[in-house]
C-alpha cells in the first residue's frame, strides 16, 4: 500500500488551508501557484514560468513580486495560526531588487530577517492586537544563485473577538 507524502506532512492541514485561501482569490488562482513545501521557518511556493513568462522569455518581474509578496503572507499567517491567533495579514511595506532574469519555473521562499523573531511578534499580537514582523523572499535560480530579493515588513491585526451576551 502507497501512501501520498504529502499526508505525512506535519502541516499537511494548514498548508490545505492555505492553498484554498490562495485559490480564493481570483488573481493567484489565475497565477497556478502552489505550495511546495514548509518546514516550519520557511515557506517555499512554485509556478510554471509558462503561466508568469515575460516579452523576452523569462520570469515577468511582477509575477515575482507577486509571489514573494504572497509567500511572506504565507508564512505570517501561518504562524499565526499555529499560535491559535485570528488576525489579518496585511504587508506594510517592501522592497524588491531584481538580480537575473529568471529562464525557468518560478520558486520563491519565504523567511524571518535576520534581526526578526516570531515569539516577540507574537506576544506582541497577543498583547496589543497588532504587531509586525519583518521577512526576506528570495526567488532562486536554477544554479542556486538569486534572481530576486524582497524585504518587507507585514502586519497582523487580531481579528475582534464575538462579543458576548450583552447583560441589561
Amino acid at each position: 500500500m502507497t501512501s501520498d507524502p504529502r499526508a505525512l506532512h506535519p502541516y499537511a492541514d494548514a498548508l490545505a488551508r492555505l492553498h484554498h485561501h490562495y485559490q480564493s482569490m481570483p488573481p493567484v488562482a489565475a497565477m497556478d501557484v502552489s505550495v511546495a513545501d514548509y518546514d516550519g521557518y520557511r515557506l517555499r511556493l512554485h509556478a510554471p514560468l509558462a503561466t508568469h513568462v515575460n516579452d523576452k522569455g523569462c520570469a515577468f518581474g511582477g509575477s515575482l513580486a507577486s509571489m514573494m509578496t504572497l509567500a511572506s503572507w504565507g508564512l505570517v499567517s501561518l504562524h499565526v495560526e499555529e499560535a491559535g491567533l485570528e488576525a489579518e495579514v496585511f504587508v506594510a511595506d517592501s522592497q524588491i531588487r531584481y538580480l537575473a532574469p529568471l529562464f525557468a519555473d518560478l520558486d520563491v521562499e519565504a523567511e524571518l530577517a535576520p534581526d526578526a523573531a516570531w515569539p516577540g511578534f507574537i506576544a506582541t499580537l497577543r498583547e496589543r492586537g497588532r504587531a509586525r514582523i519583518g521577512l526576506v523572499a528570495r526567488a532562486k535560480l536554477p544554479d542556486g544563485g538569486i534572481a530576486t530579493e524582497f524585504t518587507a515588513r507585514y502586519v497582523a491585526i487580531a481579528k475582534p473577538r464575538a462579543a458576548g451576551a450583552i447583560s441589561g
